[in-house]
């Protein structure tokens, strides 16, 4: 797994496990409202949740770990990966305990809801998560500052043409 990660990338992997696993949500949804009406599409679900698996233990499983390590300096890197792991394990807790009652409340469609998850996350982890390999905090640091400046520039642009029109 540390070779793949070292040489594809964090990014690259997180989100081809993501869009994996959007596209397995999918597909699962569709084999289980197709299910009545096709017994073959039983086989068809059973490989989606397979895909689904796999595509997490390559990407979304173990990816995070690496990218919050490297996000934060020495200082706040304990807390930052507190924090993380607290959110996975409640995340996985709410999952858990709630998902019979989704399943019961959505029947077939219940992947359907995971998938618009993941296309949230596969939306924001590319808009916003940088790629961390082979990179130091400090240049990681640079990539977020330079994009809070070039915001802030296109904010004070955007301010001055509106009172130039005024």
């Amino acid at each position: 797994q540390v070779f793949l990660v070292e040489k594809a990338g964090r990014r690259s992997l997180f989100l081809a496990g993501l869009m994996g696993m959007l596209i397995s949500a999918v597909v699962m949804t569709v084999g289980l409202v197709l299910l009545s009406q096709f017994a073959w599409m039983s086989y068809v679900s059973m490989v989606a949740i397979f895909l689904f698996v796999i595509f997490f233990e390559v990407g979304p499983g173990p990816i995070p770990w690496f990218i919050v390590a490297e996000l934060f300096s020495q200082g706040p890197r304990p807390a930052a990966i507190a924090v993380a792991g607290f959110c996975n394990w409640a995340c996985n807790f709410i999952v858990g305990m709630c998902f019979q009652y989704i399943a019961d409340l959505c029947g077939p469609y219940v992947f359907a809801i995971f998938g618009g998850l993941l296309l949230i996350f596969f939306l924001f982890a590319y808009f916003k998560v940088p790629e961390t390999k082979g990179k130091s905090f400090e240049e990681i640091a640079a990539v977020f500052r330079r994009k809070k400046l070039s915001a802030k520039a296109m904010t004070e642009l955007q301010d001055l043409r509106r009172s130039e029109e005024a």
